[in-house]
């Protein structure tokens, strides 16, 4: 079984999708289930788990929706303030809602470099596990430092770092990302999704040579164990299309065992979101 760790839907608005720039232009429309229905039956695909892309709960809703309608949505990451003071109450609304596994913020987008240390997160955060949601972490490698820390705060809460905590693979930059991924991967509840490196090399002449190195590391570090595959649809679109991405993670964990490539590319997302 495939599963997709990690995928988006949206219908496009200019004021909430502004993130998406001229450079992207291409995914400025709708991404639908019927869409990527579509996608998964040529490439393979058994389900999915649809990420939030829009920091309210009316996202989390839109996505339980599309889930309850669709079947191959096996689990929805959706979006709740953490750092509410009735946080509690939040989460409690979600109480039946089968198919909502976690929740994630956009941390990459905060300008203050220990939002993940800050106290009403933290407490945010801390309320999660009893409930048995997972956290997915959003960063860029500067704030891997804040991450580190984060983790080792909750050694029973779920995680997993999004898109290899996006390196700067179009630089060329890795020391300092890889020996802080190192780090994190020795906290056994932090997984890694292998998912988002097209995006962070160029988008119209990355190979998959220059993202083998990130790749190693990181299949070095968390293991066949802790590892998922994700395609980050309809985002990947921007530099390649969904066969490409694919095939990038199935070509570069060929040489591994069957029952480990099984692992990455569907098992480990079936235990982590339990789905």
């Amino acid at each position: 079984m495939i599963i997709d760790s990690h995928q988006h839907f949206w219908q496009y608005n200019s004021e909430k999708h502004a993130w998406i720039d001229d450079e992207m232009a291409v995914i400025r429309k709708d991404f639908m289930p019927s869409d990527l229905k579509q996608v998964y039956q040529g490439n393979g695909i058994d389900g999915c788990v649809a990420v939030e892309a829009d920091q309210n709960t009316a996202e989390t809703d839109f996505l339980l929706k599309l889930a309850a309608e669709n079947d191959f949505i096996k689990g929805v990451v959706g979006w709740v303030d953490l750092r509410a003071n009735d946080i509690e109450n939040q989460l409690e609304t979600y109480n039946n809602k089968e198919k909502l596994k976690g929740f994630r913020h956009v941390v990459q987008g905060e300008p203050d470099h220990n939002f993940l240390l800050r106290p009403n997160f933290l407490r945010g955060i801390s309320l999660l596990e009893k409930q048995n949601y997972t956290y997915d972490i959003l960063i860029f490698p500067h704030q891997l430092g804040a991450a580190l820390e984060f983790v080792k705060k909750f050694p029973n809460q779920k995680f997993v770092i999004d898109h290899i905590a996006k390196p700067y693979i179009k630089d060329g930059f890795y020391d300092g990302w890889a020996t802080l991924m190192k780090e994190i991967a020795k906290q056994e509840n932090v997984y890694c999704k292998l998912s988002g490196m097209i995006t962070e090399a160029n988008y119209k002449s990355w190979t998959p040579i220059q993202i083998h190195p990130y790749m190693n590391l990181v299949l070095g570090a968390f293991g066949t164990d802790r590892l998922m595959y994700g395609s980050d649809w309809p985002v990947c679109l921007v530099a390649g299309n969904y066969s490409k991405v694919k095939e990038l993670t199935t070509n570069f964990i060929s040489k591994l065992s069957t029952h480990e490539q099984q692992n990455i590319m569907g098992v480990n997302a079936v235990k982590f979101y339990n789905l």
